[in-house]
């Protein structure tokens, strides 16, 4: 049968809360063949993960999702059957009005940030009775067990990975649109994606002067602007700095193909937040994750849980290397460049375990089916 649905986001940090729903909006549209609006009150952001998005409209067909520009007034339209608001968002009060007078009533979803802390699968799917009105929302929690969400994976998307990675030619296009010239075999290629980190001076140090060579491709925003003060100079897309045995090379931010094109394309891959987390996770390539930073080191909790998972089934020195590198990089520790020499040499166990877990995930349950179903059992 089919149901409609809208999906709000309002962009908090820049990219992974959009990158998020507009990953679902496409595959409920792809997929499952169902209609959907999505609501964004930031389209600017939107625009550098979607280039084909016009920030200008207020209105526009994206492979099949109906965009609209989320002002504080949602026009009056009747609701879908599926509403999920993105992270907790608060909804317009005119909009939940017509929620609730709309028969049959919507199935009203909280879609949670992800997270791989216990308490997580008890929360999963609860329900949350609207007080003064008929309305029940659920809390929909994405995860790493049978017993949450799971995560968002396309039906095409491994084969689409694996048919790029096994084609040098595929590979070596995709370099060229970048701007990046070739490199020899041995040279290890990271992309760096991450929020102000005061490591990364030590870990520059560290890729600099150790025995391997590496480029390092760092997207324009954050990253790119803490390089740039650590060289000493403005790096422009398209530029590279040369230091030691590190070469740093700017690049374009990318669009949500090409950004996974360019996680599928590098040996080790440092993301950030969730929705670069959790395509690094399906890339099957050797990772490094950095939490959304908190006061008093809270996330430091999440970091945890998630190496706790994430090392399961690697022998004992490679878990050790991973874990304390994760503490380290999340805690903005100064011994991250010392520690990152222990986890390069355990790249090519890092590397072996990363196509099990990303196969493991590719088979642990869509999100966007997942939530589909348990909005299809609840809707009257």
């Amino acid at each position: 049968m089919t149901r409609t649905w809208d999906i709000f986001c309002s962009v908090v940090d820049n990219y992974g809360d959009i990158g998020v729903c507009w990953r679902l909006a496409r595959q409920v549209t792809s997929e499952l063949r169902q209609p959907v609006r999505l609501w964004v009150d930031g389209l600017e952001s939107f625009h550098a993960i979607c280039n084909a998005a016009d920030p200008a409209l207020p209105e526009q067909d994206i492979d099949g999702v109906n965009v609209r520009r989320w002002t504080k007034a949602v026009p009056a339209v009747i609701p879908a059957d599926i509403v999920v608001e993105g992270f907790g968002v608060a909804l317009p009060a005119a909009y939940v009005d017509a929620m609730a007078a709309r028969s049959p009533r919507p199935v009203w979803i909280n879609l949670e940030y992800l997270s791989a802390e216990a308490w997580v699968e008890g929360c999963h799917g609860l329900p949350s009775p609207q007080p003064n009105l008929p309305l029940v929302k659920y809390f929909f929690f994405p995860g790493f067990t049978p017993a949450t969400g799971g995560l968002l994976v396309e039906s095409g998307l491994v084969r689409a990975r694996d048919a790029f990675q096994n084609d040098p030619a595929a590979v070596a296009s995709f370099w060229r649109t970048l701007g990046v010239a070739p490199c020899a075999e041995a040279v290890k290629r990271v992309s760096l994606f991450c929020y102000e980190n005061a490591a990364l001076p030590e870990l520059v140090a560290a890729w600099s002067s150790g025995t391997a060579q590496f480029v390092c491709m760092v997207p324009v925003g954050k990253a790119l602007a803490q390089m740039s003060t650590i060289v000493g100079r403005k790096i422009e897309p398209g530029a590279s700095v040369v230091r030691g045995q590190l070469t740093i090379q700017a690049i374009p931010f990318l669009d949500v193909d090409q950004y996974d094109r360019l996680l599928w394309s590098c040996d080790v891959n440092f993301v950030r937040g969730e929705d670069s987390f959790v395509r690094a996770q399906l890339a099957a390539r050797t990772m490094v994750w950095q939490a959304y930073p908190q006061d008093e080191s809270a996330h430091m909790a999440k970091v945890a849980a998630f190496a706790d998972r994430y090392v399961a089934g690697m022998d004992g020195a490679t878990a050790a290397a991973v874990r304390t590198f994760y503490r380290d990089w999340n805690l903005q520790s100064g011994e991250t460049g010392r520690n990152w020499e222990a986890l390069l040499a355990r790249q090519e166990a890092t590397a072996a375990h990363a196509r099990v877990w990303a196969a493991d995930r590719a088979t642990g349950g869509s999100l966007a089916i997942k939530l589909a179903e348990f909005c299809q059992d609840r809707l009257e």
